[in-house]
């Protein structure tokens, strides 16, 4: 088992750095998802700080999806806009970190709204070590196919000489390196940036942690791709800027809007955020 700690101050770069020295120094490991003759994955437990997550440029050309993908999780995480695909008996979805976070459900108690209470305890005392969200149940989740990897959010105000801001933590028991981990951090710290202006103080640091950060085997052509862009690119040349970004954002939300099982509350939620990526 090896470590790496990253202290970056960019989102962008301190997952692109993350990822490769995972590619470097990661140990061998075969995962449940292997198929026969992939190579075995690299993996090593990661502590990823980023010091400004919402400082340009903020998203990084490299990862291995679409900008309307980015967005479509952002809006998953923060607002469950496919939260009606649950339905485990039908083979869909058994759950998502939306539902985990704002609809908790407890047996014998039912759905507790774990981000309201996050937020409640904040503007009650920011400075409380208790404010923290859980996604893992127990009772299920070591007998279902996909069980969660987000573990839990842990958030705590920091008094500073510019202000109140709101620090978070992520805590991942397990964390798709290559192809998920960006995606991960840009949605969790949309979420951070909600609960801070829900509380009324600036965003603060953002600390990812990930018990198993690891490149899959069946990737490892994929990646080699990456690291020859990385290397033949100047840093302006391997992110974009969020503002550049937006009209490509907003065609994930016009993809969601168009899909047609969404919910009139979701969809009233996606027109305000179209309306502000186009003011952006």
């Amino acid at each position: 088992m090896k470590s790496i700690h990253i202290v970056e101050p960019l989102l962008s770069f301190a997952w692109q750095e993350a990822v490769i020295r995972c590619w470097y120094d990661g140990t061998r490991f075969r995962t449940e998802y292997d198929k026969p003759g992939d190579p075995e994955s690299r993996d090593v437990l990661a502590t990823i700080h980023v010091t400004e997550p919402f400082a340009e440029p903020r998203i990084h050309r490299g990862f291995p999806a679409g900008l309307n993908d980015l967005e479509k999780y952002r809006n998953e995480v923060l607002h469950g806009v496919h939260d009606h695909w649950i339905d485990p008996d039908e083979g869909k979805w058994q759950y998502t970190y939306h539902q985990r976070l704002f609809e908790y459900d407890v047996p014998g108690v039912g759905q507790i709204d774990q981000m309201s209470g996050v937020i409640e305890k904040l503007r009650e005392a920011g400075h409380s070590r208790r404010a923290q969200a859980v996604t893992w149940q127990a009772w299920e989740d070591l007998g279902i196919d996909d069980p969660a990897c987000l573990q839990r959010l842990w958030f705590r105000v920091e008094d500073g000489a510019g202000g109140p801001r709101l620090n978070m933590v992520a805590h991942m028991r397990s964390n798709d390196a290559f192809k998920a981990a960006f995606m991960n951090m840009y949605a969790f710290t949309e979420l951070q940036r909600h609960v801070a202006d829900q509380i009324g103080v600036a965003c603060g640091e953002y600390v990812h942690v990930a018990d198993s950060f690891h490149i899959y085997g069946s990737y490892f052509d994929a990646f080699e791709g990456f690291l020859q862009i990385v290397n033949q690119r100047s840093r302006e040349e391997l992110c974009y800027e969020s503002d550049f970004a937006a009209e490509f954002l907003a065609d994930g939300v016009r993809e969601l809007l168009d899909e047609p099982d969404m919910p009139e509350d979701k969809q009233e939620i996606l027109r305000r955020r179209l309306a502000e990526l186009s003011r952006d």
